[in-house]
């Protein structure tokens, strides 16, 4: 098994799961892109904790020689902020990927239900993997999960965030909290104009949760 640690809550759970199923072919790789240094500190703490083995892989590079060659004039700048970000995922699902094929092991992705459901994920990124063992749970369900695995408390408590810019959180981009996100997934009651956001959200992103749709003969 082959898993991303990103030094945040889910990929923590995952990690110690794995750690738990297949505790002598388990490889977490932490992967730095322009990322914030407490994370990294986050993911080698874990490690050291469990005992995971892991690899660092820092793509700064990578993605500035990608950023360079890309076009960046004719697109507004909210649109090339985050197309460009999203390229940070998807170098780490490639990462992940060549160590799956050198060692012929399966990648693991973190999404949990919360941001599948309303399509909070980077299609071909971080929603690349073999396997998603937090898929089921909400939120608010990984962290007690993470409580009953003895995960550093700063991991879970600290704001969720994807990593891709400074200052950037889940809760802040998505513009609701886990929390409401959570109560509307398990009971299916909020707020009138709660509702209407997410089932907005879920209504846009069913494509980043199902295959390529493929013609009939």
């Amino acid at each position: 098994m082959v898993i991303g640690m990103s030094g945040g809550v889910d990929s923590s759970v995952v990690a110690v799961l794995c750690k738990r199923a297949f505790s002598e072919t388990i490889l977490g790789v932490i992967m730095p892109c322009h990322s914030s240094k407490i994370d990294r500190e986050h993911a080698e703490l874990l490690a050291a904790k469990f005992h995971i083995p892991f690899k660092v892989v820092v793509l700064d590079k990578a993605f500035d020689t990608l950023l360079k060659v890309l076009p960046g004039n004719g697109y507004d700048t909210a649109t090339r902020k985050l197309a460009a970000n999203n390229i940070k995922p998807r170098l780490r699902m490639v990462t992940l990927y060549y160590f799956a094929n050198r060692l012929n092991y399966l990648v693991v992705g973190a999404s949990n239900k919360s941001e599948l459901s309303v399509g909070y994920f980077t299609k071909y990124g971080d929603g690349g993997s073999d396997l998603m063992p937090l898929g089921n749970l909400v939120k608010s369900q990984v962290r007690d999960l993470a409580r009953y695995l003895d995960i550093p408390k700063e991991i879970i408590d600290k704001a969720p965030s994807a990593g891709l810019w400074e200052g950037q959180t889940d809760e802040g981009e998505m513009g609701l909290t886990y929390s409401v996100l959570d109560r509307y997934l398990i009971t299916g009651e909020a707020e009138k104009k709660i509702k209407e956001k997410i089932d907005s959200m879920m209504g846009k992103s069913p494509h980043k949760r199902c295959l390529p749709p493929i013609p009939p003969l």
